[in-house]
């Protein structure tokens, strides 16, 4: 087991956070804190991981500004059940991107095995946690050293240089998030 500190910069939080592996499984939990723009937010979460490091359940509980939310998704073969319903928008995805927390990179990162150089774009599901909302987007990453990756978001044009430790867990997200402790 991996326990983990992670702070947030643009969005002002602290993440607790660990990484438990069975047989089959990566388990992570993890809870988070934090504020933004007049919004004051906690969420937690736990993921379900195959030895691929493909997403196969989530369970996300959510809070911002008192108003609660609560998220749950379970891959049936390549369909995605989410909160008891199949929703076709995310149909044979492989991978979650969680807001406000840097771990859901580690997802592509450590199942597409990039060398340097090479890149991928891959289909995600999208949770903005401020917002409640969850959206298929595309992303691509650039694997541009041996513990740096280039981010993404073909949508948006966002990108970031990742620093990553040898267990593609992310040491410093530029502007977004550092890790500060590691157990």
């Amino acid at each position: 087991m991996k326990t983990l500190l992670w702070q947030g910069i643009a969005f002002p939080s602290l993440e607790y956070f660990s990484i438990h592996e069975n047989e089959d499984y990566h388990v992570v939990a993890s809870k988070i804190i934090g504020s933004y723009q007049q919004k004051i937010y906690s969420a937690s979460y736990r993921l379900i991981i195959n030895k691929q490091w493909e997403i196969k359940e989530f369970f996300i509980d959510s809070e911002v500004n008192a108003v609660k939310n609560t998220l749950t998704g379970r891959k049936i073969d390549t369909n995605w059940e989410i909160n008891h319903s199949v929703d076709p928008n995310f149909k044979g995805f492989q991978y979650i991107d969680i807001s406000l927390t840097p771990f859901t990179n580690t997802l592509p990162i450590n199942n597409l095995q990039l060398e340097i150089g090479d890149s991928k774009e891959i289909d995600i599901m999208y949770v903005d946690l401020i917002n409640s909302d969850i959206k298929p987007v595309r992303q691509r990453y650039t694997r541009t050293d041996l513990h740096e990756y280039l981010y993404e978001n073909i949508v948006s044009d966002f990108t970031a240089h990742i620093q990553v430790d040898e267990n593609g867990l992310v040491l410093t997200y530029p502007g977004l998030f550092e890790k500060i402790a590691e157990n």
